[in-house]
């Protein structure tokens, strides 16, 4: 009689679709409102904040490519800070992002029905927008809950049409730049750029979901780090082409609540404003769909470690998913969701991005010198240079802070210590 084992993760998410996860995690909602607040605050020097930005946010994904070519488990950030600090800060660490996703969930499934409203009028409003948050989120559930197969395959798909949009915006518009768009006779506030270099920064965010799940990635140690430098240089590249064209095809791009939409509308005319609209369905569809994923998978290496009950790590026999992660996920984004609590998250998700973005870089070097070198793994040069500087940058991000957002941080940290004992002693 053969021996029966416990179920385990399927590998079964290759490069391609792991930096689907990461372009994913970057390119939502955001993008389509962000050329006008970057210009607004800078001008015709806003390619210049996305170069610095994109320098920046590069420092610090490389930090999480060579913590992810160290591991083949699920858990990214957390993984690492547990590695180099021990369990308390690596729960800290895996829980400012879970809190990260489950209210980024909540606020862009606010998102999805305002633009899914510009063809339904009454899905934004009422009753009719509470149907379609809760039909949205019910919908991404059933699919993850099938398996990480179709959970892929469908962030594959979303991927793809939230880009395609983009990308026709792009190609189609550098033909209509006009070069008097680009005059300026003074140069931008150095304030006024570091506010716009800022905005950039968490803009950009996002690309560590590739590092999350790791169980269930081919060949991690290889993949995570190709996905995450992959993801990034793409998405800055194709933020600044969208910053150049909106800039080009609209004088009064500043002044925009629909920026993309209003200088898609200048040379596709009204097809423009709708295929834009569509892209930015598909794009917080998107993004929500990778959160489910990566946000459950963070649950679920929190209590596989032992920092969470058990039974959040338990896979289900022929799904191979970790199926209580993914409900429990969904219930609580749904919950914040509906009852509008999600906002008072706002202020501390991004800063509880930089939380786990400095643990990460903090890891690298201490990393370095606790465990053994493989051929697999991805060193930086320059020793604890490129460390120190992503360590810098976030820093300089945290003291940019407002008080109510310290005040919201120092409350989710509180929060994570008591969910760490009360986990401790359930599990």
């Amino acid at each position: 009689m053969s021996e029966r084992t416990t179920p385990s993760l399927l590998r079964a998410v290759g490069p391609l679709s792991l930096t689907a996860i990461a372009i994913n995690g970057m390119v939502g909602a955001g993008i389509f409102a962000l050329p006008a607040n970057v210009s607004a605050l800078v001008g015709v020097a806003s390619p210049v904040a996305y170069l610095v930005s994109g320098a920046a946010v590069l420092l610090i994904a490389l930090c999480f490519a060579e913590a992810g070519s160290l591991f083949d488990a699920s858990g990214g950030p957390y993984l690492y800070a547990r590695a180099a600090f021990g369990p308390f800060i690596g729960f800290q660490a895996g829980w400012m992002y879970a809190l990260n996703r489950i209210s980024a969930v909540a606020a862009i499934s606010h998102t999805f029905a305002s633009y899914l409203g510009y063809f339904w009028p009454g899905m934004a409003e009422g009753s009719g927008r509470l149907l379609t948050v809760t039909v949205a989120i019910a919908l991404l559930t059933a699919i993850n809950c099938a398996g990480v197969r179709p959970g892929v395959w469908a962030i594959n798909f979303l991927t793809a049409g939230k880009l395609i949009p983009l990308a026709i915006f792009c190609l189609v518009g550098l033909f209509f730049l006009d070069g008097a768009n680009f005059s300026f006779t003074t140069l931008p506030v150095p304030r006024d750029l570091q506010q716009a270099s800022l905005l950039l920064i968490f803009a950009l965010g996002g690309f560590e979901s590739a590092s999350i799940p790791g169980d269930e990635v081919i060949r991690p140690r290889r993949t995570i780090p190709l996905a995450i430098l992959s993801g990034v240089s793409f998405v800055v590249v194709l933020y600044l082409t969208i910053q150049v064209v909106a800039m080009g095809t609209f004088a009064g791009l500043a002044q925009s609540s629909t920026p993309l939409a209003s200088a898609a509308s200048r040379f596709l005319g009204p097809a423009g404003g709708a295929l834009l609209t569509i892209g930015a369905i598909l794009s917080t569809t998107g993004t929500n769909s990778a959160s489910l994923l990566t946000g459950s998978r963070m649950l679920y290496a929190l209590a596989d470690g032992g920092l969470l009950p058990r039974g959040l790590a338990k896979i289900h026999a022929r799904t191979r998913i970790p199926l209580l992660a993914v409900l429990v996920f969904s219930v609580v984004a749904w919950t914040l969701a509906v009852s509008g609590t999600f906002t008072q998250l706002a202020a501390v998700a991004a800063l509880s991005r930089l939380m786990f973005y400095v643990t990460t870089c903090l890891s690298v070097p201490v990393l370095r010198r606790k465990l053994p070198t493989s051929e697999d793994r991805f060193t930086l040069p320059g020793g604890a240079l490129i460390p120190a500087l992503a360590v810098a940058i976030c820093a300089w991000l945290l003291v940019g802070s407002s008080l109510a957002q310290a005040e919201m941080l120092g409350a989710a940290i509180l929060l994570g210590t008591v969910v760490f004992l009360i986990g401790r002693r359930a599990t």
